[in-house]
């Protein structure tokens, strides 16, 4: 069988994609419930996740290569669960909301056209006389 990396680059930021599609729906469930008494905006844990496995393998082109895409899986949490903005304990703050949501749009169509491009690449060597 032939051993290849060629769709690595490609399923980690599929992963990176997947996370920012997450993240996007818990901002949009912060944004709806920015009047609900005591709830406590969420967030997403991953870039952490993903720099933490590129590094476990030395650099870049062998951390993306050697990546366990099993262990990259975005996790949500409850943020600043402690910190209230209002007196009813809810502390979500919709400009910050706002800011993330489109701050996570970009991120997001920023890794989808990055997988288009590659697979562009690999369409151009596959036809390539």
């Amino acid at each position: 069988m032939i051993r290849s990396s060629a769709f690595n680059y490609v399923d980690v930021l599929n992963k990176a994609a997947d996370a920012s599609w997450t993240r996007n729906e818990v901002i949009g469930n912060n944004i709806a419930n920015v009047d609900t008494p005591g709830y406590k905006r969420k967030d997403v844990h991953f870039d952490s996740y993903l720099l933490s496995e590129i590094a476990r393998n030395g650099n870049s082109n062998n951390g993306i290569s050697q990546a366990r895409l099993n262990s990259l899986n975005p996790t949500i949490y409850t943020d600043n669960s402690a910190l209230s903005y209002r007196l009813d304990g809810n502390n979500v703050n919709i400009d910050t909301e706002s800011s993330n949501l489109a701050q996570n749009q970009i991120r997001y169509y920023t890794l989808i056209d990055s997988m288009t491009q590659e697979f562009n690449r690999i369409k151009t060597v596959l036809n390539a006389k």
